[in-house]
């Protein structure tokens, strides 16, 4: 929360965790001071056109410790973090920037890896990297590095998302397990003995985004679950709705090891961030269609229907328990425990 001093208010790590105190934060500064159409909307890439082409442009900054983690580095995460705000928007990512605060001391072989780790992940994706800048900063005034990336991408004729599309009866599809990248970065963190053998999903989605985009208009509305999870985003979608949304705890993928990791310390699996996962709202009568596509990819294999859009829970996000129970999944204050992208 923001707490007090003799000079005003302070910010604390909860307004940078993806929650309630996140949203308080960009709505009553952010969005206050900067206000435009574009940026009203709060969506994960701002969408306008130029010469009757549609353009996705994002932003984002990646401070995460540890920089090496089962499964990824800072580099790679940077890389497909930007291409995956840039497919939720149903764009083809083009171009992306990257831009380096570097602490002194830094081995220049770890700088290397980072560098190179960039370079094939963007060569992987069809994407280039085509400017950027490079700071480095005194010892103890960085955690050895922070990357900070831009991209741009294309939205083809007869692709517009948004949760204003949406409809009661729409499904809501995920395309695999969640809280792998949490449970990887968390688990390899100096001094937390608990290790697993789950990696993080850190991976770009614009492949398997574009194999579905062919239904353009029945789908209404995709984005990927990082900070604040699953339920976090659904709260984000549904605020200020004239629907709700209703989940079933047995059909969402989470890995035992991840249960188990969860239940030692406490977590719960819906608000861990992911790093490879979509969330899409998808028309009834296609809901099986696109599963079927997405599971023929290696990152849609375990891809389920895990609920629908309903007029029972108006701007909240309900869960049918395999209890047999329901409950409501509220967005957290801050987050579960430190940054971790």
């Amino acid at each position: 929360m923001i707490t007090k001093s003799n000079s005003g208010e302070k910010i604390s790590l909860s307004h940078g965790a993806g929650g309630k105190l996140s949203l308080e934060l960009i709505s009553h500064l952010f969005k206050e001071n900067f206000k435009n159409k574009i940026l009203n909307r709060l969506e994960d890439s701002a969408v306008f056109s130029l010469n009757e082409q549609r353009i996705a442009f994002t932003a984002d900054s990646y401070v995460i410790q540890p920089i090496f983690f089962p499964g990824g580095d800072i580099g790679k995460l940077a890389v497909c973090g930007t291409i995956n705000d840039l497919s939720v928007m149903g764009a083809k990512p083009l171009f992306l920037s990257c831009s380096l605060i570097i602490e002194e001391g830094l081995d220049k072989s770890i700088l290397q890896k980072i560098v190179l780790s960039m370079k094939k992940t963007a060569q992987k994706a069809r994407v280039q990297i085509v400017t950027g800048d490079t700071k480095v900063v005194e010892k103890g005034s960085a955690d050895k590095i922070f990357i900070n990336t831009s991209g741009i991408g294309i939205i083809s004729k007869g692709i517009d998302l948004g949760k204003e599309k949406i409809k009661i009866g729409d499904k809501i599809i995920i395309n695999g397990t969640i809280g792998d990248h949490a449970t990887a970065v968390l688990s390899s963190r100096a001094g937390l003995e608990f290790q697993t053998k789950v990696k993080s999903d850190c991976a770009f989605l614009s492949d398997l985004i574009s194999s579905i985009l062919k239904f353009k208009d029945k789908i209404k509305f995709m984005r990927d679950p990082t900070r604040g999870g699953l339920a976090t985003v659904l709260n984000e979608m549904v605020s200020g709705g004239n629907f709700g949304v209703l989940l079933s705890e047995e059909k969402i993928p989470v890995r035992e090891e991840v249960k188990g990791f969860c239940e030692l310390l406490g977590y719960d699996p819906l608000y861990l961030a992911n790093e490879g996962k979509v969330i899409m709202v998808v028309a009834p009568q296609i809901a099986e269609k696109i599963l079927n596509i997405l599971r023929k990819n290696p990152l849609g294999k375990k891809a389920e229907i895990i609920g629908e859009i309903t007029d029972k829970f108006k701007g909240m996000v309900g869960l049918n328990t395999r209890y047999g129970g329901t409950r409501v999944v509220d967005m957290l204050l801050g987050e579960q425990f430190p940054r971790i992208c």
